[in-house]
């Protein structure tokens, strides 16, 4: 006997479309790597901080290349063994720190505003958001900082024509040599910033590194420190990029393309802890 609260088997249904369902004519696929470089690279180029930063670097590069190439077109006595393109790198220097400034803001912003949850739950894969951030940023900067040290190299040596010309090696290094490095220091930024999460904490880490190394050796006067002095002297940052326009701060020291070989080894240790943090750390 059945009551009338009582549920009634439901009948059989039709083969066929319900009513109330739909199908999707998109065709549906696993995100790939693909899609993560896509959606690194909107954010990239949506933000201002990445106008203002590029802007930035392209202005010093320009500006102090040119104002150097005309003093010492209008002060130069011909009698010189500086190489020319070497006047470049101190729009080079200034500018890397917008690079790192970028580098840093590339992936410790998600963690200010808390967009990371977003971005890890579109990817769970937190190795996949590393690579794709840093890929999308190392080409985005090397493109921008070699066409700036290329331009610059082309004004320097049309308008100065004293001192020894530069050879197809020197120009390799002085534009595409220059933008890798200077790429790798963002992308050692970007691995910074992914350890500290923290954007003015990663951004003073770096200034630091680019500059405190110099720095504490022009006041070691003590004989027993001339060994350390040396050393901060001739590995540290800006000494290494000078090395790659063929001249250097002090004799003992990286020179060519030893400099890009010493900062990607440093890079890639970085990146690898960086990877271990994200893996390991919530967010």
């Amino acid at each position: 006997m059945t009551t009338p609260y009582q549920h009634q088997p439901h009948a059989p249904q039709a083969p066929g479309p319900q009513l109330g369902t739909y199908t999707s004519p998109i065709a549906q696929r696993r995100p790939g790597f693909g899609d993560a470089l896509a959606s690194e690279w909107t954010k990239i180029r949506s933000v201002r901080s990445t106008i203002w930063t590029l802007g930035v670097l392209v202005v010093l590069m320009l500006g102090l290349g040119l104002l150097f190439a005309v003093l010492l077109r209008a002060n130069g006595t011909g009698e010189t063994n500086t190489p020319v393109l070497v006047f470049g790198a101190f729009g080079v220097l200034l500018g890397s720190i917008c690079v790192i400034t970028l580098g840093v803001l590339t992936i410790s912003s998600e963690y200010g505003t808390g967009m990371i949850r977003t971005t890890l739950t579109a990817c769970p894969s937190r190795g996949r958001i590393l690579a794709a951030k840093s890929v999308v940023f190392f080409l985005l900067s090397f493109v921008i900082v070699t066409a700036g040290a290329t331009l610059v190299a082309i004004l320097q040596t049309s308008m100065v024509t004293f001192g020894p010309r530069p050879s197809a090696g020197d120009w390799l290094r002085a534009t595409v040599g220059v933008g890798l490095y200077i790429a790798m220091l963002g992308l050692l930024s970007l691995a910074v910033g992914a350890l500290i999460r923290h954007s003015a904490g990663a951004i003073t880490i770096m200034i630091g590194v680019v500059l405190l190394p110099l720095v504490l050796a022009m006041f070691m006067f003590a004989a027993s420190l001339s060994g350390l002095r040396d050393f901060l002297m001739s590995y540290s940052i800006p000494s290494q990029l000078i090395a790659l326009y063929g001249d250097s701060l002090s004799t003992p020291g990286p020179s060519g393309w030893e400099s890009l070989w010493i900062i990607t080894g440093i890079t890639a240790v970085a990146l690898g802890g960086a990877f271990l943090s994200l893996n390991s750390r919530d967010v």
